[in-house]
């Protein structure tokens, strides 16, 4: 009998994500929060230990055509040291562990650690171990970071309420059309490899906010000065709209998103309309902008309202209402989570 073989992408990310942990089971009172969210939370003795891991994979998650291997080091760092402050907590430590070919040599993983290095050294991270390996192809990076938070901080997906108002933490899509613009000059590359890349020299804040992005650390700092504490809370790197049906999913909620509300940076926009793209398209679903997005009480927000860098852009609604845009022109969209898919 032939065995049944089902294409992931029938399943979507989200989907596979429920399929391949429906059947989890924690065997210990200590594990407060396991698959779900931004990172696992272990109950310790004064304090919550927050686990999360990431893998980047050459090929699927960055190009060495134009990806410098000092900056792969650092972006290793940052996603993870990202998922913990979604989670209103700090990191602490982390191990990295790499595979690959024999095409890469020692100084090309002097390059990698360089800026793992920098980025520890940026984040006040410490980097405890890890683990290196042979890969039939390619470059791959796991890391794992660990981190604490008070149990009376912890933020989760789950939490927001109808009425909270949706918030982001800065412009959205730019570091997707970084990588347009990357991809682009390439391409002409590939046809033409006597021809030198011109990038326009405006757009490097968009190309920066691609290859060397930073986590919200200060976000992080600044809520538990002003003892501002989110209902929910979640790291943009799949793109908006997956990310607020992270949040509505884990909290049985609705969302009105403001299109008019989205920021967007002006240099996001004008490369966007030289694409032929919509720019709230991208700042929907490109990903990669490690801002946070997180859902507070009116009342809540007025401590951080004067704040530079924080944008209301909706409202939480009730689940019957759905997810939804409102657009410029005053329709309401459907959203729709883009998300990873097989290749």
């Amino acid at each position: 009998m032939e065995e049944k073989k089902t294409d992931v992408n029938t399943l979507g990310e989200f989907g596979l994500i429920d399929h391949l942990t429906r059947n989890t089971v924690r065997y210990h009172r200590e594990t407060l929060c396991g698959v779900g969210d931004d990172a696992a939370v272990l109950e310790g003795s004064d304090q919550l230990t927050l686990v999360t891991t990431d893998l980047l994979i050459e090929g699927i998650h960055f190009d060495l055509m134009y990806t410098p291997l000092k900056h792969l080091g650092y972006k290793s760092v940052v996603v993870n040291v990202s998922d913990l402050c979604a989670m209103n907590g700090k990191a602490r430590q982390i191990t990295t562990s790499i595979a690959l070919s024999n095409r890469f040599s020692v100084e090309a993983l002097d390059q990698i650690y360089e800026g793992i290095h920098l980025a520890c050294k940026h984040y006040e991270v410490d980097l405890i171990g890890g683990d290196t390996s042979s890969s039939p192809k390619g470059l791959y990076l796991s890391s794992t970071a660990i981190g604490q938070v008070a149990p009376d901080q912890v933020v989760y997906r789950s939490g927001a309420r109808p009425r909270d108002l949706i918030c982001v933490t800065g412009d959205l899509g730019s570091a997707y059309l970084g990588l347009q613009l990357l991809e682009r000059e390439k391409q002409i590359f590939q046809s033409a490899p006597g021809i030198q890349p011109e990038l326009n020299e405006k757009y490097s804040p968009l190309i920066g906010r691609q290859l060397k992005p930073e986590a919200r650390r200060d976000v992080v700092e600044s809520f538990h000065k002003l003892h501002v504490k989110p209902h929910a809370m979640i790291d943009i790197s799949d793109g908006l709209s997956s990310e607020i049906m992270h949040i509505c999913k884990q909290s049985g909620t609705g969302a009105l998103i403001e299109e008019n509300l989205v920021p967007i940076h002006p240099l996001a926009t004008e490369l966007a309309l030289e694409f032929n793209l919509n720019p709230i398209t991208c700042a929907l679903n490109g990903g990669e902008d490690y801002e946070l997005l997180f859902t507070i009480s009116e009342k809540e927000f007025e401590r951080i309202k004067y704040l530079p860098g924080f944008y209301v852009i909706g409202e939480i609604r009730p689940a019957e209402e759905k997810i939804l845009l409102r657009t410029s022109g005053g329709k309401y969209v459907p959203l729709e989570a883009q998300g990873w898919r097989h290749v």
